[in-house]
């Protein structure tokens, strides 16, 4: 694709990318504030593909990145910040450029970190001091690290153990019920496979439980359906989107 080299550009790469809402979100942005820019969905079947993008394309400024991505993308980089480098994941890249265009340096940022922090501070309850997170990728790790900002102590719940995680069949109902808050962080019933779920002990949640589901297509996931019919609380990951689309404008423009 051609395009003027005074468009910036910017996209998301992943695999698939049928589910997401960036590309609608962003360029509604740039239209709307009258910015010279475009955002495309690159959905690469290898990360290492992300050469190619940048040979392809001499403007771009800046990609998100999601699964299965966030980590296989690091090797990659030239820099990290300090919270990417602290998570071990990327959602952000921003694309630094010497004065004649050329590339100087791929910079990685995770703005997954601010956006569920921004999301989940007000709903935090005094009882919410410890939080189940299933998923073991770079979606748990930047939740797991903005609740440990936020104090509240994580236990990271995946298919196979590991010594930072434990699995689903050790989840007893005195373990989750000790674990007030229960974050969903695995794809597990996104667009279009809408009828999958983690494998958790829903029977063992309560009214006093939240439970959040980082998927946000579907609006109610399997997930959120299983655990409301429990009682719980439930929430989806839009707000989480839109706050962290917002943070990845304000990096690739800092």
């Amino acid at each position: 694709m051609l395009m003027s080299p005074e468009i910036k550009l910017y996209g998301l790469i992943g695999y698939p990318l049928s589910h997401s809402f960036s590309i609608d979100y962003f360029n509604n942005k740039f239209e709307s504030e009258s910015i010279a820019a475009q955002y495309l969905n690159f959905e690469i079947a290898d990360v290492h593909q992300l050469s190619d993008l940048i040979a392809q394309y001499p403007n771009l400024c800046g990609l998100n990145v999601t699964a299965p991505y966030k980590e296989q993308v690091l090797p990659l980089l030239d820099e990290l910040d300090d919270d990417a480098r602290a998570i071990g994941a990327v959602n952000v890249i921003k694309f630094e450029r010497n004065a004649d265009g050329t590339l100087r340096c791929l910079r990685g940022y995770n703005s997954d970190t601010v956006g569920f922090g921004r999301t989940m501070e007000p709903l935090l309850e005094p009882d919410m001091d410890r939080a189940l997170v299933l998923g073991s990728g770079g979606a748990a790790k930047a939740v797991r690290h903005a609740l440990q900002q936020l104090g509240v102590e994580v236990q990271l719940v995946s298919r196979h153990k590991s010594a930072h995680t434990i699995v689903y069949e050790e989840l007893t109902r005195q373990t989750v019920l000790a674990h007030k808050l229960v974050v969903q962080a695995t794809p597990l019933g996104k667009y279009p496979q809408v009828d999958e779920c983690p494998d958790f002990p829903f029977r063992f949640l309560t009214r006093h439980h939240l439970a959040y589901d980082l998927i946000y297509n579907p609006e109610e996931t399997l997930f959120m359906q299983r655990a409301h019919a429990q009682g719980a609380r439930v929430k989806n990951g839009l707000e989480m989107l839109l706050l962290q689309a917002f943070v990845s404008f304000e990096i690739w423009n800092s």
